[in-house]
């Protein structure tokens, strides 16, 4: 496969929202920095984006302020086999390539020619909403169920995770619940193996844990809405979560509130400053969460209504380690009519399974 290295070399007075356009549109999870005379300043990843956010760096910043300024880089004059050794050696799926000057001219790419790791971790989806806002759509079919370009969303979101190397799904119905186990059966069709978990009653995104198997393998668990499009890669989700030994992580988005006015701050009826127009900054719930098998555990065999917030302040006031992970990729929860439309529009410009 030959890539065009050219498309992911941007400035160091990039925006760090101009950089993400790059990284996901070409698809190689990494943007090169380079200098005036193309000499090469530093590389920058998602990962790197990711770290900023966490720590309060806005996407309008320069990408200068995230990018790793000391990259691991190779010459040119090396040989195939040297370069793909460094990356292996070093873990990496990219390396820039430089003269004896330091000038850019080239990027190598290690293509992994192996088949997708096989990945037991489950994957619980919740499909039991009944949709009110979305109809009369979801009159007579579950909003999972509603084809956003030539499928269900439903059937979109699994083949996405599927192409991650995820295999056992776990599907919480309630609604309509014949339309969804009529459609994916056992999920061989799709070389997956699919579990129907049926609520008798609402119990919550948490709540619904307590009604998994006792056979669930004990890897940490991805759990996700059914009504979400997004381009997430959910291996990263995971790995991020196993690396910091989480019980727990919720992945959460960016989310921006500006005040049209000027804000009065102050005690009682004193003023001690005013800020004009200020822009607030929140992390918000994304509705995909990581949870070790150790929680789900200590949900069995209760049969009563939770949700997913509660769950997570619960282990955080019980000394476990509860963590966020923010995601800047396309996400959409299709809950109303224009999020519908939205998602009609967009679906084919994600670069996900179909």
């Amino acid at each position: 496969m030959t890539i065009d290295w050219k498309k992911v070399v941007i400035s160091p007075d990039t925006t760090i929202r101009e950089a993400l356009q790059v990284i996901d549109k070409e698809a190689l999870r990494v943007a090169v920095v380079v200098l005036e005379c193309d000499k090469l300043a530093g590389v920058v990843t998602d990962g790197d984006i990711r770290r900023g956010i966490l720590s309060g760096v806005e996407l309008s910043e320069p990408v200068s302020v995230v990018m790793n300024s000391t990259p691991i880089y190779a010459l040119d004059s090396l040989s195939s086999a040297e370069h793909q050794s460094i990356m292996q050696e070093r873990k990496i799926l990219s390396l820039p390539l430089v003269d004896s000057s330091g000038k850019l001219i080239g990027l190598k790419t290690l293509y992994e020619t192996l088949e997708i790791e096989k990945r037991e971790n489950p994957i619980f989806i919740m499909a039991g909403g009944f949709g009110t806002r979305l109809r009369p759509l979801t009159d007579n079919c579950p909003k999972p169920m509603l084809k956003v370009g030539d499928k269900p969303m439903l059937e979109t979101l699994i083949k996405h995770f599927k192409s991650f190397g995820f295999y056992n799904f776990y599907i919480s119905t309630h609604y309509l619940s014949e339309v969804i186990t009529n459609y994916f059966k056992d999920g061989k069709e799709l070389g997956i193996n699919i579990t129907y978990v049926h609520e008798d009653k609402p119990l919550g995104t948490a709540g619904a844990l307590s009604l998994l198997p006792s056979d669930l393998p004990k890897a940490p668990l991805i759990m996700i809405n059914g009504d979400i499009l997004t381009n997430v890669d959910f291996s990263k989700v995971l790995d991020f979560h196993q690396e910091h030994t989480a019980d727990a992580t919720m992945c959460v988005r960016d989310y921006e509130i500006k005040v049209p006015f000027g804000v009065i701050e102050g005690e009682g009826n004193l003023i001690s400053a005013i800020v004009e127009k200020p822009t607030y900054r929140y992390f918000v719930n994304a509705g995909i969460y990581v949870i070790s098998n150790k929680v789900v555990q200590s949900l069995k065999g209760k049969d009563e209504y939770l949700d997913m917030p509660t769950l997570f302040e619960q282990k955080h006031q019980s000394g476990q380690k509860v963590l966020k992970f923010p995601i800047h990729e396309y996400w959409l929860d299709i809950g109303r009519h224009d999020d519908f439309k939205k998602a009609q529009a967009d679906i084919y410009s994600l670069g996900i399974t179909l």
